[in-house]
């Protein structure tokens, strides 16, 4: 499936490009970060236009996470427990209310494009928890430009190298993953030794 999107970029580019970061940020699987790298490879070769693909991944992936916040925010905790039934999707819902209550919109920023496969259930659970809408878009956006800025220029300046590109994309985010994840623990428990 993803050689076949990939293929469609240069053809209908800006549409697979939009289509592609929307229904990623609704939890449906996407390969939404390789297509905005192939978009920006698109920029590099002058196939397709900076601004047309800056603003069609920003407009999908803005639009798809307030879907999903407006869908949260009309369904509320009805919806999030009808979505629960599934193990997974209940572990992921269990982090992203332990997120939205303890950071707030700090987590919808960091859910946008450094915890991003977290991002769809913090967009529901922001709407559910009923977060203010405009500090919810204010750390939506600003996250969001990041995730675009990110994997469209990696796209440009490595044009001829996409495919590494993405594993080396990949490795980056999970290792700044383990790092905060290992500070965070390392925090936690010297508290804790503190405190005995």
């Amino acid at each position: 499936m993803t050689d076949l999107l990939l293929d469609q970029v240069s053809t209908y580019g800006i549409i697979i490009i939009l289509a592609a970061t929307f229904l990623s940020c609704l939890a449906v699987p996407m390969p939404s970060s390789l297509i905005m790298l192939a978009g920006g490879a698109f920029i590099a070769s002058g196939d397709l236009g900076a601004s047309s693909v800056l603003l069609a991944a920003y407009g999908g992936a803005v639009i798809g996470d307030q879907t999903g916040y407006l869908i949260g925010r009309t369904g509320g905790g009805a919806l999030v427990d009808r979505l629960s039934g599934e193990p997974r999707r209940q572990a992921m819902l269990t982090k992203a209310k332990s997120a939205i209550d303890r950071w707030g919109g700090a987590s919808v920023f960091f859910s946008t494009w450094l915890f991003s496969p977290l991002g769809p259930y913090v967009n529901v659970i922001a709407g559910a928890a009923k977060l203010g809408w405009r500090r919810y878009t204010f750390w939506d956006m600003a996250g969001e430009a990041i995730w675009v800025t990110f994997y469209v220029g990696l796209g440009y300046l490595f044009s001829d190298r996409i495919a590494q590109v993405a594993d080396i994309a990949a490795n980056s985010i999970a290792l700044v993953v383990a790092v905060l994840a290992t500070a965070a623990i390392g925090i936690v428990l010297f508290r804790k030794i503190r405190h005995s």
